[in-house]
């Protein structure tokens, strides 16, 4: 059984600097799964947008008045708010996500795979506000990078030090 992953691109930027930007995304999202069999058939939104429309989300929501790379909402999970069994939704800003990837030198597919990575592990309830939870978070997201064949984000931070 698959994880449903909706995904709507929002921002032809997208596509325009990453053509494959659809199936990537699905294979992240397939990624995680693979490492947390419990969400099989369960589904996301993955929402491929530009800065302006994060920045809002992050605004409303968060009540930060900026763009972010990524953002996450977990559902609820009671099947009387969530009869569809939904995990969440995620949204990417394209023109942070671009930035980033190439201020750390990699390419944008890779960023935009970790980052979704990120995300599904954020609605699954990972976090990474202590240096313990980074730490576990990290791993996995090492682990779930390595079967894509993106190299490890975080070497990358280390060695640009």
């Amino acid at each position: 059984m698959t994880l449903i992953v909706d995904i709507e691109i929002e921002d032809p930027a997208w596509t325009t600097a990453e053509p494959d930007a659809e199936a990537l995304v699905w294979r992240a999202a397939q990624a995680v799964l693979d490492a947390h069999q419990d969400i099989a058939g369960q589904g996301i939104v993955i929402l491929l947008t530009d800065d302006d429309s994060v920045r809002t989300l992050n605004r409303d929501f968060r009540q930060k008045d900026y763009a972010t790379n990524v953002l996450s909402f977990p559902s609820p999970q009671t099947p009387e708010a969530n009869p569809e069994a939904q995990i969440g939704d995620i949204a990417l800003a394209f023109g942070v996500c671009q930035r980033e990837a190439i201020e750390q030198g990699k390419p944008l597919a890779h960023h935009l795979q970790h980052l979704v990575a990120h995300g599904v592990l954020h609605l699954l309830g990972y976090d990474h506000e202590g240096d313990e939870e980074a730490e576990s978070m990290e791993a996995l997201e090492r682990e779930i990078l390595a079967t894509l064949d993106v190299p490890d984000p975080y070497a990358a931070e280390a060695d640009q030090g």
